[in-house]
């Protein structure tokens, strides 16, 4: 058997800069589009619902983005996060193959989404902001927003898509527990909510739609925001201390991955572990490397979407932006992953797809937590439904290592735990879900 393997990086030599893509995509990304006019949104027109300093982080070039202090300091509640060897999968699956994880799981709110959840609220504190508006799917998102608006003394907001409301209860507990108000979206609240009961008074809501409602309530006072957990670049950015901090874990290993995996749903956590090293891969010094963005056959916006301008919400109330997408009216089947149930993927992802830079598999939730309770048994931890979507398909990769007999090195980032998500494990385990097919 493998010797198993943690490697903690002292908080000394925590990285102090995010790493941002658009410095070297090999070109440029489609710019988001005014609906009305179809030119290129302006930041003053964005300057509604963000931050100058987030807007600029859209469209930077900049490579290195410095981190303030102020987010660094909280970082170190948890950071730099663990890399874990997975000795005991390695021996179960019998596999040649070396298998890696950045545990985010270990992170206050349990996955990595504080990490710009913390830079997010400290740049509208930084401009006069008082309140941030946001939605949250499996509630992750949600917990951190909110923990991270209680530090910085801002109100908080939340719409949460209402099937993982009702999955997730003590998701909700936790966001109330900060300070947070939490509504079950789509709600009689606002415009965007009403529209939708009306149609179908029992829908279980989508991400698109809860964007469309926090955007509503946040344009309607001048010192609130809207907040978003994924997609856009500047949370992408925020997410690459992940990976800038698994190349230092990695070098001290004197290792370096064959492959990288990270579930996806908007992008961010497969961002956050990917983009640093699909870096190297970009600039041609590790030409080989292969990245795959692992999604729910259920939500396939990568595998099965199409590539076009659309909005980020259900309402349109976005700016268009390019991406694979299933549409923005798209409602997914109930499956437990709440946080993969987005009807689009983030640009930068997109336009890395598209050029081949990744690759992109899809699995049903059966599959999906068979392979996570492999995990769970070898690893002692349990993930959460999202982040098993990147341990099923390291367990592919690592079987096909065994077939062939290549020694790989597997990188894979576990986005999180899944300690608030039994109620679904229970249901796995009673043979009481499907494949995540039903709507």
């Amino acid at each position: 058997m493998s010797e198993n393997k943690i490697v903690f990086l002292e908080q000394t030599k925590m990285p102090t800069h995010y790493y941002n893509i658009l410095a070297d995509l090999p070109k440029p990304l489609d710019p988001p589009l005014n609906p009305a006019t179809k030119q290129p949104a302006t930041p003053q027109e964005l300057a509604a619902i963000f931050p100058m300093d987030l807007i600029m982080q859209e469209v930077t070039q900049e490579r290195f983005i410095e981190i303030p202090d102020e987010v660094r300091d909280l970082y170190r509640l948890s950071r730099p996060t663990p890399l874990i060897r997975a000795a005991n999968l390695e021996a179960e699956l019998q596999t040649p193959a070396k298998i890696y994880f950045k545990y985010e799981g270990a992170n206050p709110t349990g996955s990595h989404k504080t990490n710009t959840s913390y830079a997010q609220a400290y740049y509208n504190k930084k401009a006069g902001i008082k309140k941030l508006v946001t939605e949250t799917g499996a509630g992750q998102w949600g917990s951190a927003l909110a923990m991270a608006c209680k530090h910085f003394g801002l109100e908080c907001e939340i719409f949460m898509v209402k099937v993982s409301y009702n999955q997730k209860p003590y998701r909700k507990t936790f966001m109330r527990l900060f300070g947070a108000t939490v509504h079950a979206s789509p709600t009689n609240l606002t415009n965007a909510g009403r529209k939708v009961l009306e149609k179908d008074p029992d829908s279980p809501g989508s991400l698109g739609i809860a964007i469309s409602e926090a955007i509503e309530v946040a344009v309607q006072r001048d010192d609130t925001n809207y907040s978003l957990g994924s997609v856009l670049n500047h949370v992408l950015l925020h997410q690459t201390i992940i990976g800038e901090e698994a190349r230092l874990q990695m070098e001290m290993l004197d290792e370096y991955p064959d492959v990288v995996i990270g579930c996806v749903g908007g992008g961010s956590n497969f961002a956050g572990i990917a983009f640093p090293f699909l870096r190297d891969k970009l600039n041609g010094t590790k030409k080989n490397l292969e990245v795959i963005a692992v999604e729910p056959s259920s939500c396939p916006s990568l595998t099965k979407g199409k590539f076009d301008y659309d909005f980020g919400d259900e309402a349109g109330l976005t700016p268009l932006i390019k991406m694979y997408t299933l549409g923005h009216d798209f409602i997914p089947p109930k499956i437990h992953a709440g946080g993969l149930r987005y009807h689009g993927m983030a640009p930068t992802i997109s336009l890395l797809y598209n050029i081949g830079a990744i690759n992109a598999k899809a699995y049903g939730q059966l599959e999906v937590f068979k392979a996570a309770q492999l995990f769970a048994q070898c690893e002692g931890i349990v993930p959460a439904p999202e982040s098993s979507h990147a341990v099923k398909e390291v367990i592919e990769q690592a079987l096909r290592c065994k077939e062939t007999g290549e020694a790989k090195t597997i990188l894979f980032n576990l986005s999180g735990h899944g300690f608030l998500d039994l109620g679904a494990y229970e249901l796995y385990l009673e043979n009481l879900l499907d494949n995540g097919n039903s709507k």
